[in-house]
Formats: structure tokens, sequence, C-alpha cells
């Protein structure tokens, strides 16, 4: 939830994600090494890990109106910094920091005080280690379930944050009485030891989890090898979400299920080690293994998606039955089966990690803080290496070796720390590792190929880039005697070269300016294969600035020169790579028209361009006189309809025009002088070339006006930043009828003047 309302301030950019991204995750490695550092001097660690629980559901009560100041000073700085992207990233980092820090330090606190509070001395860490760490992230698997399938759709955000500050208070509350009962009961026993909450339910002769061959060498080789890791974990999770969502679709759903599926293998790895490290054994070499695994199960990630179909046939009908909604099955399937190999020995390996780190020192709190934070500063690094550099150079399956060849190293590294040890163990790892992971990256799926023999069949790949933003591809089929060329943005079809796609395309750029009297600057959210804003700059009076979210679909754009009209090449066109809600947030510009790109209601983070603040930035950046053209792509009544409420709240003199798709509305009453359309149709040259409407066909084009759409509608829910159900479909009612306008219909002489 704060990174999605973060989003709302800085925008959905890779960079500005990942900078939001990186804040929340410094905290964290913050406040884990410096609780480290204390926890070891605490009386009573139970009773400080109550106030941190209770201190972090007091800072989730007060983001909102953080978020509100930070929003603030952002549309106040922005204008005046410069256009360069390390200053604005930095700017970003700053203000995302500031609001993030105190929750985030005491997040990151947390597992190193607990521990703290459990222990006694160095007596079996790990096994305590694994218990917690599975119980947390069991929990974060319902945290993401429960949000992302109830919580944002139902409640709202603002609801959530209140009930996840409920949360964390009364934890705290639970663990402080805890610490006082322990206390007081200590107290009447007159037991000898200051550290009143740290006696724990286990036989004080349980043996501590110590491999009796580990040297300080292989210590810090296993700090190294878990800061490598936290770098490969995330990394090789933006690398598996950017391809699932090539068969996936990037809805809200698939991105919830993708990091349920990824954390429910980690705590399944966790909680099968933690009952195995109650036990002495050669656990520097079993994590050596483990590390060796780890590396040839996520270069081999995307080969178990050629199997995807017939799994998903298999398996479906099965999880369906289970209650689980038939749109949600086959993702499931799909998760598992590329994710939960490489995450399931990921769980098993950190609590064994630590447990070498940490079992030995007689200040285990410490040791575990700075486990934890290198781990996470290194996640911080995987995040900006993936997206910034991996991806848009290697490739989604170069990227994934350059990644799991990090584990590689690590299982070497640990394997050289044992060559006096385990000499015979050590060459062999030393000598099968390599060719094994060798011949494991020789074999490793090309997901794209996978993906076109599966969802592209017969289709032309004429280019393709995996951007920092999205993967965007130009393929080229036949159909009807003629080549069509088809966009596609993360797998979905975006646009093509059809003649009945072109023309809907330039009628959402078009019309508005025809019908606008005397239209001087033009602004359009999206570029796409670049139809619609290509139809307004067909007019060379008017000024257009398109903002596009991702420059790779801008170098796809020129695959659509001849539907497009040269848009990237004509004077009248300014091209702005940002976020486009961003843009309106902090623009000064007023324009006359502004108009968007066709925007699927069903795609993750499309509630931001279709809530009620994104329509009032839309009515803010209106000169006077200006309109604004929507399009509403809802297929069926009810988000349809919310759609348009949520637009006429905003607009109240909305029209509706063409199909029905049209939303056309205005800051007053809209009217359309007869004599000065035909005026400007004759004298304009491009109202012929690129729609040729005349007056019928506009009166044709015309639905209905202000007061048979606010009858038709009726009262009822609207879309906001707080509750944006449109992306969250499963929400919707299940037998929602399709959109029926045929009793739609208003007088065009209610706009028509002489």
């Amino acid at each position: 939830m704060w990174l999605r309302m973060l989003a709302l301030v800085f925008g959905v950019t890779v960079y500005a994600a990942s900078t939001v991204l990186a804040s929340f995750m410094a905290g964290l490695a913050l406040g884990s090494y410096s609780a480290g550092r204390m926890a070891s001097r605490l009386r009573s660690p139970l009773l400080v890990f109550g106030l941190i629980e209770i201190g972090i559901g007091a800072t989730a009560f007060a983001t909102p109106a953080l978020l509100e100041i930070a929003r603030d000073i952002w549309i106040a700085a922005q204008p005046s910094l410069p256009a360069s992207l390390p200053i604005v990233t930095f700017a970003r980092f700053a203000a995302a920091f500031a609001v993030l820090i105190v929750p985030t330090t005491l997040m990151g606190a947390t597992l190193p005080v607990v521990m703290e509070s459990a222990l006694v001395k160095d007596r079996a860490v790990a096994s305590r280690i694994g218990l917690l760490y599975a119980a947390n992230t069991t929990g974060a698997i319902a945290g993401a379930l429960t949000a992302g399938f109830y919580l944002v759709s139902h409640v709202g955000i603002e609801g959530s944050f209140k009930i996840a500050a409920l949360s964390n208070g009364a934890i705290g509350a639970i663990a402080i009485a805890l610490a006082l009962t322990q206390r007081s009961a200590r107290s009447a026993r007159s037991a000898g030891t200051t550290r009143t909450d740290r006696a724990v339910d286990r036989p004080v002769d349980e043996p501590a989890v110590i491999d009796e061959r580990t040297t300080p060498a292989a210590q810090r080789a296993v700090l190294w090898t878990f800061a490598l890791s936290g770098l490969l974990s995330l990394a090789v999770e933006i690398v598996w979400f950017r391809m699932l969502v090539v068969f996936l679709r990037p809805t809200a759903y698939a991105f919830t299920l993708m990091l349920a599926a990824v954390l429910a293998g980690i705590a399944i790895g966790s909680a099968i080690a933690t009952p195995l490290l109650r036990r002495r054994g050669p656990w520097l070499a079993v994590l050596t293994v483990v590390q060796l695994a780890i590396a040839i199960t996520a270069v081999l990630s995307f080969n178990s998606l050629a199997f995807l179909q017939g799994a998903a046939d298999t398996f479906a009908p099965a999880i369906v039955r289970l209650g689980v909604d038939p749109y949600l099955a086959p993702i499931l399937v799909a998760c598992l089966m590329a994710m939960l190999p490489t995450t399931l020995l990921l769980g098993f390996a950190f609590p064994i990690g630590l447990s070498l780190w940490a079992a030995q020192s007689t200040d285990p709190a410490r040791r575990i803080g700075t486990f934890y934070s290198l781990n996470v500063l290194g996640a911080i690094a995987g995040s900006i290496a993936s997206g910034f550099v991996l991806l848009p150079t290697l490739g989604s399956r170069g990227s994934l070796i350059a990644i799991s060849s990090l584990a590689l190293a690590s299982s070497v590294m640990l394997a050289l720390t044992q060559r006096r040890t385990r000499p015979n163990f050590a060459g062999f790892v030393l000598f099968v590792g390599p060719v094994a992971f060798a011949m494991s990256a020789l074999n490793a799926a090309d997901p794209f190929a996978i993906a076109d023999r599966q969802l592209h069949r017969g289709e032309r790949i004429m280019w393709r880039e995996e951007g920092i933003q999205t993967t965007v591809a130009v393929h080229e089929r036949g159909e009807g005697g003629r080549p069509v060329r088809i966009l596609y943005l993360d797998g979905m079809h975006q646009s093509d070269d059809l003649p009945g796609s072109a023309f809907v395309h330039h009628r959402i750029g078009a019309l508005p300016v025809m019908l606008h009297p005397n239209p001087r600057r033009a602004l359009v959210v999206g570029l796409g294969g670049g139809a619609t804003p290509g139809a307004v700059a067909h007019f060379p009076d008017v000024a257009v600035d398109v903002v596009e979210l991702s420059d790779a679909v801008v170098r796809g754009a020129r695959f659509f020169d001849h539907i497009n009209f040269n848009l990237l090449q004509r004077p009248n066109a300014t091209l702005r790579v940002d976020d486009g809600r961003n843009f309106l947030l902090t623009t000064k510009q007023r324009y006359d028209v502004i108009t968007a790109d066709i925007i699927l209601p069903r795609h993750a983070g499309a509630g931001a361009l279709y809530a009620q603040e994104y329509f009032k930035l839309v009515r803010g950046a209106l000169a006077e006189g200006g309109i604004a053209l929507q399009w509403n792509g809802a297929e069926t009544e009810t988000p349809y309809k919310m759609i348009m409420r949520t637009f006429m709240s905003v607009f109240p003199y909305t029209t509706l025009w063409g199909d029905g798709t049209l939303m056309l509305g205005s800051l007053e009453p809209f009217t359309l002088s007869a004599s000065a359309y035909a005026a400007r149709r004759e004298q304009n040259p491009a109202f012929r070339t690129l729609l040729d409407w005349d007056l019928d066909i506009v009166r044709r084009s015309y639905l209905a006006g202000p007061e048979q759409l606010r009858r038709w509608v009726g009262d009822g829910p609207i879309l906001t930043d707080d509750q944006p159900v449109i992306e969250y479909f499963l929400a919707l009612p299940k037998d929602d009828p399709p959109v029926d306008l045929r009793g739609l219909r208003g007088p065009f002489e209610d706009v028509l003047r002489p």
C-alpha cells in the first residue's frame, strides 16, 4: 500500500518505483543493523519489541497525512529541478525516504530484538531463526493475499492502513503484556537473571547448531554469500515478474499471486529447515550444495513454462474445486512451476546461513542485525541492477543466467573455505558445480520463444525490446490477404494497423480537436502505436505534447508511422517520457484538448488513470473552454457505469459519442456551432483527410448529453485512488451483464447551435 500511494506522487516509472523500493529497503537495513548493535544491551528485549510494533502502527496511521505533505513538497519542487535523471531520482529517493524512514527502520529492528528475547547465549539459534523466519514469511503471504484480494478493493487503502496499524498495535500490546507478566513472575520467584524475558520453553541442554569445522574465513564467506543472495533473490524476482506477465497478463491479481508464490516457497523452505537444524551436522557443506542447487534451478526456471498449458489443463480444475476463482487457477499453476523450486531452496538456505554466522558469537543479535542488513542491501542492488542494467542489455534469458551465476559463485566461495577441512568435497563442488551450471545455462529456455509458440502462432517477430519500463514487441501476421502489424506491451495487444483499429485510435485523438472551436494546444497521455496522438498532430495548427511511460514504446512506434502520420517527426509534436499522471500533477501548462490513448481497465495500475483524482488533474490542466476526452472500454455494465459516473463527478457536462466508448467532458455546457464547424472543416484539410466527418456524421456519432447520462448511470460508487476497484475486477458482480446502450439516446439539437 505504501508503494501504491507513493506511486501516485512520484509516478509509476521504473525509476520512480525503484527509488521508492530502495528507500523502503534502506530503512529495513538501517533498522536491522542498528538494532543488532543495541539489542544485547536491552534489559527487556520483548518489551522493546512491543514498543517497536506500536511505533509501526502509529506511523501507519500517520502515513496518509505524511504522503499529502510529500505530495505538496514534490509539486512545489519538481518543476524547478533540472532535467537530469540522477538529480530527479535522488530527489524522489530523498522524499520517499523521509516518509518511510521511521516505519521501515522500526520494521528492520524487529528481527534482532525479538531474537534477543528468545535466546540463551548461543543455544539453538538456528531452530529459533528458522521458526521465526518461516512464521514471519507466512504472515507476509497472508498480508499480500489479503491486500490484493480484499482490502484494497473492499476496504480501501486508507482503511487498510488503519487495519494494519491496529494489528501492529495489538501485536505490541501482547508483547508488552507478556514481557511484564514474565518480569512479575520471575521477580516473585527471585530468579537470578537480569534478562527478565529471555527464558525460553526448551531444555537448556539442547545442543547449539554449530558446524565444528567452521572457521572465521568460512563465516565471512557465509555473510557475503547472503549479501549476494539478497541481490539474487530480488533480481531474479524482477526477471520472473517481467517475463511471467507475458504469459499471465499484467493484472493486479497476477502480481499478487506471483509475490505470494515467492513468499510461499521461502516460508516452506524455512519451515523444512527448522526441525533439521536441531541436529548437529555439516551445515556449511549443506549450504554449499544448496547454493549450487539454487543456481541450477534458477537458471532453468523458465524451462517449465514449455509445459505450462498441459500443467494448467491438468491441475487448474482441481485448484478450482478448492474454491479458487477459475481466472486465478492457471496463474497459480504458472507461478508455482516457475518459481517454487528456487524459492524453496532460498528459504531453506536462509536459516542455515544465519545460524552459521550467528551461533558461535557471544552477541548473536548483533550478528543477526548485520546479516539481515547486508542481505537487504544486496536486495537493493539487485532491484537496481536487474531493472536498469541486466534486462535492457541482456534480456530475460541472459539476465537469468547472469543472476543465477551469483549463486554458483557463492557455492564456489564456500567450497574454497573447506579445501583443508573437506578436501574431497571441496574438489567435487569446484569441478562439478561450474560444469553442471554451464550445461544448465546452455539448456536454459528462451521464454519469448515459448511464449511465441504458445500465444502467437503464425506471427513473425519484427522487433522486440525488453525495456527498462516494459517489454515491447512488434509482430506481423497475414490477415485478409495483407500483412498486419501488431504492437504488444508485456504480452498484451495494444494496437495494430488494421483499418478498424486505426480508426478507433484516430477517432480518440481527432474528435476532441474537431469539436473544440479553436484548439491551439493538446495533451495526449500514452503513445502506444502513435495513432491517437498522430491524429491530433495531423492538425498542423495544434501543438501536441505526448507523455509516454516507456521509451521502448517510443522506439516501437516507428513501425506504425504509416498510421500515426510520422508523429515523431512532426514539428508540432513534442514527446516526453514520463508518467502521465505525474506530469499532470506538476505541469503549469494549460491545454485546450486533453485525451489519452487506450488504457485497458484491467491492467495493473490502470485504476490511477480512471480515478476521480486523475480526472481532477485533467480538469486542472484544461484551459478556459477546454475539453477532455476519455475512452471507456469496460465491457460489462458495472465497471462501465462506474467509470462514467466517476468522469461525470468531475465533468458534469459530459456528452457521449461514437459507439459509447468516448466520453467528452467540459467545464461548461458543451455546444457545437454548425457554421463554425463547417468553416473549419472547409479551411482545414486535416478534417477531410483523417475522418472526413461532415455535420451529418457528427450528428450520428452523438449519443447522449448530461441529463440522459445522469439518469442512465444513476447513483452508485465511483473510482478513487483509495479504492481502485476497476483493477480488482474479481470484486465486481459475477453475473454482470454486458454494456447495452440501445436505450440511451439524446437529441443532437441539445448541443447544436447555428
